[in-house]
């Protein structure tokens, strides 16, 4: 077992804020890709990963990730947790999600049949719901959407 590389975190610092490539960075610190990405995330150089598990808290199957659903609830989920994402995918998803919450509708996964609407909750909170509203409170300008 090889020992563990010392990154120098400033060299690190000066050299990304040049814009060198991961890669370089590897060769130079004689490390793999992953180390460097390790060491960007300790030196605190990277975004902090978002966690999309409140709104979309099943195992999606992989045929499913990239459905209209999982995107609107991944972008409002992203926006909720201070990202700021394209004003098009923002539309499209408070779009979405603002005609599920007026038709009284939320949704619900199966793995062999993907999202489906569903009745929202006639004493419970709707995730569809719950997540529009994040999405909204975190909205700089406070504007209600389209």
């Amino acid at each position: 077992m090889g020992r563990r590389a010392l990154i120098d975190h400033e060299e690190l610092r000066r050299l990304a804020g040049q814009g060198v490539s991961n890669a370089e960075l590897a060769a130079r610190f004689g490390v793999s890709e992953s180390g460097i990405l390790q060491a960007k995330r300790a030196a605190g150089l990277s975004k902090p990963m978002l966690d999309h598990s409140r709104a979309i808290p099943w195992k999606l199957n992989r045929a499913h990730t990239q459905s209209g659903p999982a995107t609107n609830l991944r972008n409002l989920s992203s926006v909720a947790q201070g990202r700021t994402i394209p004003p098009e995918k923002l539309n499209t998803a408070l779009r979405w999600a603002d005609r599920l919450v007026a038709a009284g509708l939320d949704v619900d996964y199966d793995p062999e049949l993907g999202f489906r609407e569903v009745p929202a909750a006639a004493f419970g909170e709707s995730l569809v719901g719950t997540v529009l509203a994040e999405a909204r409170g975190a909205l700089p300008d406070g504007r209600p959407g389209p």
